[in-house]
């Protein structure tokens, strides 16, 4: 296995260039006395910071490369072509309000409807993670050389680390008994949070993750990272899609037997209401 990286794709080389300008704008606002913070209709939270990562960001993408269409939580899309950069200028905007290192910018290119560029930058943590279709999964921490990423080798459930985000999330989505049944099978369950799940999974620290009420910008610049590490990305039902509100990700070799354990504790529940 090489341990070297490739040299990046002109999309994938663009995609580091921005993760460069939003680290530029987000990392000086983080503990920030002065952050101004707004509810969004939705009840989450939107700083200063995420409005001026997704603006530089749009306007770098659309100076740059016009024919291309975007995607952004804050400012919505634009639609042309078969290329979409997909932005979420910060991930786990609840954490960089109150302090908590663990956000990131996600920057995904996705082409006739597949992610195929990602890019997770974590300027508090001194870390970044990308991946292109083909060119492997890749981490590199602050001063350090890039670092081939693997996911694990774990095959059996009750050896697995499982990370799933939020009782609340899986309890408004109808799958509390699932969450409690899978948190029962495997060895350990931890709910890190947001994007850093991800690239847990990616580095084969963790071997399952899953996660309700996600959107394409919230997956989209995962989903090449842990394909091309080796996992398998999919929703919570097994389709191979990030689009349908839900994530299940893992390292492949458990993918099936939480799937079908997901499923069948789900319609042990409703038959018994």
């Amino acid at each position: 296995m090489t341990t070297t990286p490739p040299a990046p794709s002109a999309d994938l080389a663009f995609a580091l260039e921005l993760a460069d300008l939003a680290d530029s704008i987000a990392l000086p606002r983080f503990r920030a006395a002065d952050l101004a913070v707004e509810t969004k209709p939705d009840r989450t939270f939107v700083t200063d910071a995420d409005q001026a990562v997704e603006r530089a960001l749009r306007e770098r993408i659309e100076t740059a490369l016009p024919a291309d269409s975007f995607l952004g939580e804050e400012s919505g899309s634009s639609e042309r072509g078969t290329r979409r950069w997909i932005i979420d200028p910060i991930d786990g905007t609840s954490n960089f309000l109150r302090g908590v290192p663990n956000w990131a910018t996600l920057i995904a290119l996705e082409v006739d409807g597949e992610p195929t560029v990602g890019v997770v930058s974590a300027p508090a943590f001194g870390a970044r993670w990308w991946a292109e279709s083909g060119a492997g999964a890749w981490g590199q921490q602050a001063g350090e050389a890039p670092r081939r990423l693997r996911v694990s080798g774990v095959r059996d459930l009750e050896h697995a680390s499982l990370s799933f985000q939020s009782i609340e999330q899986w309890d408004l989505a109808g799958y509390l008994e699932p969450l409690i049944a899978l948190s029962r099978a495997v060895w350990r369950d931890r709910a890190y949070g947001d994007m850093w799940s991800y690239m847990l999974l990616a580095e084969g620290l963790v071997d399952i993750v899953a996660e309700f009420d996600v959107k394409p910008y919230d997956l989209a610049a995962l989903v090449p990272i842990v394909r091309e590490a080796g996992g398998r990305f999919t929703d919570i039902d097994g389709a191979e899609s990030a689009w349908n509100g839900s994530s299940l990700a893992s390292n492949g070799a458990l993918h099936s037997a939480v799937v079908e354990l997901i499923d069948r504790t789900r319609v042990g529940a409703e038959d018994g209401r």
